[in-house]
């Protein structure tokens, strides 16, 4: 669990639905009031704005989203 929990592209930063500081991947971004629909590690998802996701450190950098898939 602890591989997939790095290998998630982003972190959750906002207090909400106790998700804050948890790993995520961004399944669909918009360009519509800058949201998203994320995906956690235990596979809860939602939507939510852009602007409440940081860069996942824990991440390899010499890794990028291209290269997983």
């Amino acid at each position: 669990m602890s591989d997939l929990i790095a290998s998630l592209p982003y972190i959750y930063r906002w207090d909400r639905q106790g998700r804050k500081g948890q790993p995520c991947d961004v399944l669909i971004r918009t360009k519509v009031m800058n949201s998203c629909l994320v995906k956690f590690a235990d596979g809860y998802t939602m939507v939510t704005s852009r602007n409440a996701l940081m860069k996942n450190k824990a991440q390899p950098h010499s890794e990028t989203r291209q290269e997983q898939r």
